[in-house]
């Protein structure tokens, strides 16, 4: 019998890591949902539920959704907060497809009107980054079908925001997350520069730290990182 040759290998257990890796994830459920974020009881959308899902006796009227979202995003300069509301908004918008359409259609005329930023009003890369976020996140909740985002590149967006912003360990946490099951994303840079900038981030550090589906689960920081490594052995 001849013997399988590195490259062979290297292929054979890039395919077992991937298929491992998005295996989990059917099971867990999309990332950029199931999983609440810890926000230090900052302003977010109304929520009652103790899950991640919608308990069903909400009450909250989603033909505010987009003004409410936007509102709330206004007011906080903290990317995990951004992500926390997001995640609301998606769920909420599930469940109303005129609402999904107004919140996702608005969210990108506010990331396009930085385009016309002066030296005195600097673009917002938050702004860039929520559209770009809410696309993704849409893709993973509300399907292909009749998905109002479905022909945004979200990622695309938040890797211009990334670039804008300079620093960012949240931002790079939610780009890492956007990379976990998705073949098409490499994101070991972004894992490691959330992970890095944990250190000096008391609020990233503890949703890393955080069991994505109840303590029997793996942490958020092990989740990244198993998608950097399928990454790293499919570059080598």
């Amino acid at each position: 019998m001849k013997l399988i040759n590195r490259t062979t290998q290297r292929f054979l257990l890039t395919t077992i890591l991937s298929l491992s890796l998005l295996s989990a994830v059917a099971l867990a459920g999309p990332p950029l949902i199931c999983h609440p974020f810890e926000i230090d009881g900052a302003n977010s959308l109304p929520w009652i539920s103790h899950d991640w899902n919608l308990s069903g006796s909400e009450n909250y009227d989603t033909s505010k959704l987009a003004s409410d979202t936007i509102a709330i995003l206004d007011s906080s300069n903290v990317t995990l907060v951004h992500m926390e509301t997001l995640r609301r908004a998606t769920l909420y918008a599930r469940k109303d497809p005129l609402a999904a359409k107004q919140l996702i259609t608005r969210i990108v005329s506010r990331a396009e009107a930085t385009k016309s930023a002066t030296p005195s009003t600097p673009p917002s890369a938050l702004a860039v980054f929520d559209a770009g976020y809410l696309a993704e996140t849409y893709k993973q909740w509300l399907g292909a079908e009749n998905n109002p985002a479905q022909r945004f590149d979200g990622y695309a967006l938040v890797q211009l925001a990334l670039q804008r912003c300079g620093n960012d360990p949240q931002m790079e946490f939610g780009a890492a997350l956007i990379s976990v099951g998705n073949p098409s994303i490499n994101g070991q840079e972004h894992a490691e520069k959330a992970i890095a900038g944990a250190k000096n981030d008391s609020l990233l550090a503890r949703n890393l730290s955080a069991h994505f589906l109840g303590a029997q689960s793996e942490t958020l920081s092990a989740m990244i990182t198993r998608a950097k490594m399928a990454a790293k052995t499919d570059k080598e």
